[in-house]
This record gives C-alpha cells, structure tokens and sequence, in this order.
C-alpha cells in the first residue's frame, strides 16, 4: 500500500466525521484556528478532520480543502464550506505548532479488482434511497462512475458508520458496506412514512 508521509499538517478535531468528497460547513473562532486558517488560504493548503472522541481523536481522519469563505466577521471569525479529499493516518502529533497538527500519511487503497456486482449493488440502494427522499432519481450517466465515498458523502450516516468508511481500504468493502448502510436508510424511511400516516389517520403511532 503507497502512502506519503507529511509533517506539520494541520488538524482540526471535531465531533464529526468527514469523508472525501463531503461539503462541510465549518465555524471558526477559536484563536488557533483562525491561525491556522489564514495560512491555508494563504498557502491554499489541506488540513485534517478527525473524529474527537470521550475516548480521544481517531487515528484516521480525512484531509479537507477550504472550497469558499462564507464569511468573514470583523473580529476575525470565519465561515468556511471545505470538502473532504483524501484519508489519512496519524502517525506522530506534533506540540511545536501554534495549532493542532502531527506528521500523517496519506492513505492508498489495497490492489484489487473491481467487484462489479458490489458496486452495482451499492449502486442500485443508493439510486433507491435518492428516490424515497427526493422524489427525483439520480442521472443514470453520472451514478455509474460514482463511487462509495461520492454517494455517502451526500447521505448522513452516523459517525461509526462514516468512519467504518473511512477506516476500510478497500473499494468493494466500502461498496459493500454503503449497501448496507443505505438499505438501513430506506427501511427508516419507510418506517417514518408509516408512522406518519398511521398518525394522520387516528392521532397514534402503533409499534408491533
């Protein structure tokens, strides 16, 4: 597996995952970050997202691009919409930085072969689930080269299913887990629509 390993890259620990491909909307006040911040768009660089658990920060996280500045308020806070690019991995966290950051590599995935069925699959769920909650069906073209990271960065999953995703290094798991994920997504769907008819006809919602 190639990787490339980068010191002083930026962190940014949040309670959140993101995941390549995924718009991110992001507040920053916290006097760190707004440092860290004016060097990426002057150096129109990358920084790191990574989940911040009780337990402490994941060990993989995902590389972010600054896409546009929303906002930008007189007391130098900032509204920024970035997008995930790439996974990366912790591999040392540095102290000498007047922000968060370690040295991290950036993470390849595993050789393999394409699993047409898989992706056709997780394909097929998402197509499903675009339906169910929009009415509108995705443009036939671009969904047969999207691949796992492009359709779930457009869903929102639960943090331990997005860094399921971002954890796997292999394309076909990651199919087959958004499958998975978005056939979850449906069946709640599915339940909420009947929930609200059940209660639109009696006032109650019945389970079982």
């Amino acid at each position: 597996m190639a990787a490339r390993t980068v010191r002083d890259f930026p962190l940014f620990p949040l309670g959140l995952v993101a995941l390549p491909h995924e718009l991110v909307p992001l507040h920053i006040f916290e006097e760190r970050y707004r440092i860290m911040f004016d060097e990426l768009l002057e150096n129109d660089g990358e920084f790191g997202i990574v989940w911040a658990t009780e337990e402490g920060s994941k060990p993989v996280g995902c590389a972010c691009e600054i896409e546009q500045v929303l906002e930008r308020m007189e007391d130098g806070r900032l509204n920024v919409l970035t997008r995930g690019t790439r996974p990366f991995r912790i591999v040392e966290r540095q102290a000498d930085m007047p922000y968060p950051a370690a040295t991290v590599e950036f993470l390849d995935d595993k050789p393999e072969e394409e699993d047409d069925d898989a992706a056709d699959a997780a394909r097929a769920a998402y197509a499903e689930l675009v339906v169910e909650a929009t009415d509108s069906e995705p443009d036939p073209e671009e969904l047969v080269v999207k691949s796992a990271y492009e359709m779930a960065a457009t869903v929102d999953f639960g943090l331990d299913a997005k860094q399921g995703l971002l954890d796997l290094r292999s394309e076909n798991a990651r199919m087959r887990l958004v499958t998975r994920l978005f056939k979850a997504a449906i069946k709640r769907l599915d339940f909420v629509e009947r929930a609200q008819a059940r209660a639109r006809s009696n006032g109650k919602v019945h389970f079982g």
